[in-house]
């Protein structure tokens, strides 16, 4: 039925269902319908490594992330040409409704995660039961921590989306998930904090088999995020200070090096989404189309995509105010230059976005080919050196273990952009969090949780008192009727 296709708990996958339907995650992640051997400590893994894979963007869903995500902000357009994505444009314009396609896709692009993360969580029971060595009781229990990182990943962008919405944190029956109803924000920012400190409590510094896995830091950074929300200064800068005490993470020395295929999870990287096509030609491939959605738009294969989020005139006037030269040349795709490949003089956008800049030689297969090579950066470290300076300066009581102030975490970000040293006021850290972080769906929420939004966004649409948050689709509605009308929007 629909209604348990688009809540999609583990209660599925634990009556054993086949993963393939139940998640639609690709070939190397999914598991078998039936058989697994709990007891087989090579198994421990697979459930989570299917979690992750729920977590990567196809075409469609890629193009949906962007529109809500970004395009909203005065950071993006809706680029690709006039006539494509109309849905998209009523994001650009803030004249969508419950009706909006891409909002509902994002609804069932984060319950799928935290589906999938059930799953893995609800397994680690299951393996726990079975496995007797210590070695793999540790890793259970890593994994479970593992786990719960992804699940309030998705818990924490379903709330700053929609605000109160269903909890669905174990196995349940079609009636139950067909009755749900909403929890509180700040009910669900409690579940969400809980499950980032279990996986601090257990998750190890770094798993020695695979870096880019989502460890103890991964966990503190993304509740340092989640605190800023709920302007929990202390806590904010607590986890965020501790990224720093810990010396695992450093800027990268050029900022093109963040964004690039080459340093995917280098020093600077604390949570990504993996893409990589394992030098295949053909599907299916385990790639995350983020990269390739934002391409340039009517250029030649394989150096194009659908050229959707495009910077704005705002944002370029923006960089050129500061004279910011360095991050507006990574952030900025121009048209009719070069960097090592040609953007076409006849693209349909004058600008595309840099930072998922994806050089020819990683563009292997012959059609639509571009940036399934890159990574999705979800946290990057100057991030986390930027939201502790807001927690310090926004009245955090905290005395740091890293030895770092507001001033010397704000001017560390600066000095890599090659820019000179500032106070540490709330005004310098917002504008270097949007010349730091723009295009990588921060600005949108970080104008909501300021209190800026209307004065920021209000020329471009933005209504106030309706707009911070996107309605319940109404087709969830539909489905479920105890879930409410968001208000302002007319189901």
């Amino acid at each position: 039925m629909k209604a348990i296709k688009i809540f999609l708990t583990a209660a599925t996958a634990l009556c054993l269902a086949s993963c393939d339907n139940f998640l639609d995650i690709r070939t190397e992640a999914t598991l078998p319908s039936s058989g697994i051997d709990y007891s087989k400590p090579e198994n421990i893994f697979l459930p989570v490594s299917a979690a992750y894979a729920s977590m990567r963007l196809s075409e469609g869903r890629a193009q949906n992330y962007v529109a809500v995500m970004e395009i909203p902000s005065d950071d993006a357009d809706k680029g690709s040409t006039e006539a494509d994505g109309p849905t998209v444009r009523e994001l650009d314009e803030f004249t969508y409704g419950p009706g909006n396609n891409n909002i509902e896709q994002m609804w069932n692009y984060f319950y799928d995660i935290a589906s999938a993360a059930n799953y893995a969580i609800e397994s680690m029971d299951l393996y726990q039961k079975a496995i007797t060595s210590e070695d793999g009781q540790m890793q259970v229990t890593q994994c479970r921590g593992e786990s719960k990182i992804i699940r309030a990943y998705a818990y924490f962008n379903l709330v700053r989306l929609f605000g109160d919405v269903p909890k669905i944190d174990r196995s349940m029956s079609s009636t139950e998930l067909a009755s749900l109803e909403v929890t509180p924000a700040a009910q669900m920012y409690d579940f969400i904090y809980k499950d980032l400190d279990d996986a601090i409590e257990v998750c190890p510094n770094v798993f020695s088999d695979y870096k880019n896995r989502y460890n103890k830091y991964t966990a503190m950074a993304l509740k340092a995020k989640v605190a800023l929300y709920r302007k929990d200064w202390d806590e904010a800068a607590r986890m965020a200070d501790a990224v720093i005490a810990s010396g695992r993470y450093s800027l990268m020395s050029h900022f093109r090096d963040a964004f690039s295929v080459e340093f995917e999870g280098g020093s600077e990287s604390v949570m990504e989404i993996e893409s990589s096509s394992l030098l295949q030609t053909s599907d299916p491939l385990p790639v995350c189309y983020y990269g390739f959605i934002q391409g340039p738009r009517g250029n030649k294969e394989p150096f194009q995509g659908w050229g959707y989020k495009v910077p704005s005139t705002t944002l370029i006037s923006f960089f050129d105010g500061r004279a910011d030269n360095q991050r507006r040349s990574v952030t900025l795709l121009v048209r009719g230059e070069n960097e090592k490949d040609e953007i076409s003089s006849s693209c349909a956008n004058p600008y595309y976005n840099g930072k998922v800049y994806t050089p020819r030689e990683y563009n292997t297969r012959s059609y639509n080919a571009y940036g399934l090579e890159h990574n999705m950066r979800l946290i990057r470290y100057a991030d986390v050196l930027l939201m502790f300076a807001e927690a310090m300066v926004s009245g955090a009581a905290i005395t740091p273990e890293s030895g770092y102030t507001a001033d010397a975490a704000l001017n560390e970000v600066r000095n890599r952009a090659g820019l000179g040293p500032v106070a540490a006021s709330m005004e310098n850290i917002q504008d270097e969090r949007r010349a730091e972080l723009a295009l990588e769906e921060n600005r949108f929420f970080d104008l909501v949780r300021w209190g800026k939004a209307a004065e920021v966004l209000g020329p471009l649409g933005f209504t106030a008192g309706k707009n911070e948050r996107f309605p319940i689709p109404a087709a969830q509605r539909e489905l479920n009727p105890n879930l409410p009308a968001t208000p302002g929007y007319t189901y």
